[in-house]
């Protein structure tokens, strides 16, 4: 396996001078140097193929021995250095000082046909940001981000990837919903892949403390090698930066709430500067339709990170990163612009993305509220939102009172569809007809643009958590299955129709298919 190796971020930029792995501050540096946690005895579970020929790795590779040394942390590869990232943030709200990667460790950059690549290990042993933590993974966090990463890269929503996912051989003790019951669970190691890995806390941390120097270096970095279309650093360029980070993270968030993705922990560390979604935790896609759903226990009470909050909070972490990048501009009111701008184009974005949902190609002035009316209809009685778009691509025009049997297969309780909630969806479907009657794609045009962008399939937290049990006893065709389908999420796919359903109810309550904790 012969990668072309060419590392600049631990390279280029100040690391830690101390190289003891102890958990600590760490002032004045990037990134501290720490090689991987050798594991008991790694064995590889599944690696995506199609990304590794984007590195440059033959799928012979990856299913040689070096393959499993290097992406277990079993070994260094050659002539390369491993290290943790320095960063800081706010999580749920407050300020957290210093964070890091506390259980990832980077190993490398690579380049092939043009493009860099950043890899790193997650669950691959401790870091000086681990902090009480051991540094490791277990297998139903470390799968669930494996299959998700390659799921968002297929539904074409900006995120970071996922090369392989194995088995570390040793055991991983983890109290998985913080309740005193902690319990041994199978290590696993997953290989992440992004340009960078580099986040809204990168900066806050060396704002916070005044360390303007650095944070100027980093800046520049990340401008240089990731914004070089906006030229040379400069308070203009800083200006320009910012605004091209916010108009990522806008257009990432649009396609959350397009297919219904909750991410459950947007803190300001978990926002990358590129606009990637990053850090796979306790995230989840709505079943039924639900501004108020999260997927994270431990934001049950004040849900912060809702579905329906996620805009707000994405433009609440952009003002930090204002803050942060403040020092090297000394104006506030370009940042208060670039912000204020965000909330227009939110509105903006989102009704042309509810639009394209809805098959409709003109504009209309009415359809901020039909689109509201859609919501209130779909929120009185639960309604799965992925099936529900999904089978209303095959509205016939001229068939209002077919409506609701039309998507009879999106209700969790059918018989609830009665009286008013009966009335109220027929008005809908009434004013829904005649919209569709001032458009002039085709029924099959139509059909076809609702469905590239309305998936058919997710990966709905039961899917995942039947995969994570079979592979708990070593079987892994469910894992197959589910990387082949999420592939083509657009697609119809018959042979997995089974999939295009609704959460079973033994489900609802399951550890593992409603809600989530953190650990892992």
């Amino acid at each position: 396996m012969k990668l072309k190796i060419e590392d600049t971020f631990n390279k280029e930029l100040p690391s830690d001078t101390s190289l003891d792995n102890t958990r600590r501050k760490v002032f004045n540096a990037m990134y501290s140097f720490v090689s991987p946690k050798v594991p008991k005895s790694p064995s590889l579970i599944h690696a995506s193929i199609e990304l590794a020929k984007d590195l440059g790795i033959s799928e012979k590779d990856v299913n040689s021995q070096e393959f499993l040394d290097i992406f277990s942390g079993a070994k260094v590869y050659q002539n390369t250095k491993p290290y943790a990232m320095a960063y800081a943030g706010h999580q749920f709200g407050h300020w957290a000082g210093q964070l890091g990667d506390g259980r990832a460790i980077n190993l490398f950059e690579v380049v092939h046909n043009h493009n860099r690549w950043a890899l790193q290990l997650k669950g691959a042993g401790e870091t000086p940001y681990s902090r009480q933590g051991d540094g490791l993974a277990v297998l139903r966090s470390s799968l669930r981000e494996y299959l998700c990463s390659e799921a968002m890269h297929h539904l074409g929503i900006p995120t970071t990837r996922a090369l392989s996912l194995m088995f570390s051989g040793d055991d991983v003790l983890r109290d998985m919903l913080y309740n005193g019951n902690a319990a041994y669970e199978k290590g696993a190691i997953v290989c992440r892949v992004s340009p960078t890995f580099i986040r809204f806390g990168n900066f806050e941390l060396f704002a916070a403390r005044n360390d303007i120097d650095n944070l100027k270096k980093l800046t520049d970095y990340t401008i240089t090698y990731f914004y070089p279309e906006l030229g040379k650093p400069s308070k203009e360029t800083y200006i320009k930066f910012f605004k091209a980070v916010t108009d990522k993270t806008l257009s990432m968030i649009i396609d959350w709430q397009r297919v219904g993705f909750v991410h459950g922990v947007m803190n300001t560390d978990n926002m990358s500067i590129l606009g990637l979604t990053i850090d796979y935790g306790p995230y989840g896609w709505l079943e039924g339709f639900d501004f108020g759903w999260t997927p994270n226990t431990t934001d049950s009470e004040h849900k912060r990170y809702r579905y329906g909050n996620q805009p707000n909070i994405a433009l609440w972490n952009l003002l930090q990163l204002a803050n942060a990048l403040y020092p090297m501009v000394e104006e506030s009111e370009p940042f208060e612009s670039i912000l204020n701008q965000y909330q227009s184009d939110f509105e903006t974005q989102h009704l042309n993305m509810m639009r394209s949902k809805l098959g409709l190609d003109l504009k209309d002035g009415d359809d901020a509220k039909l689109i509201e009316a859609l919501e209130d209809c779909l929120l009185l009685s639960e309604t799965d939102m992925t099936i529900f778009f999904r089978l209303l691509s095959t509205y016939k025009i001229g068939r209002p009172k077919n409506g609701i049997k039309m998507i009879t297969k999106a209700f969790y309780k059918p018989n609830q569809i009665k009286e008013d909630i009966e009335d109220k969806w027929n008005q809908w479907f009434k004013i829904y007809d005649e919209r569709l009657q001032l458009e002039e794609l085709s029924t099959e045009t139509r059909q076809t643009k609702m469905n590239s962008v309305n998936p058919k399939y997710v990966l709905r937290n039961y899917m995942a958590q039947l995969a994570i049990d079979d592979a708990n006893q070593g079987n892994y065709n469910l894992l197959n299955e589910l990387f082949e389908l999420l592939k083509k999420p657009y697609n119809e796919q018959p042979e997995y129709e089974k999939w295009f359903s609704k959460r079973p109810e033994w489900a609802r309550h399951k550890v593992g298919c409603s809600m989530l904790s953190c650990s892992s």
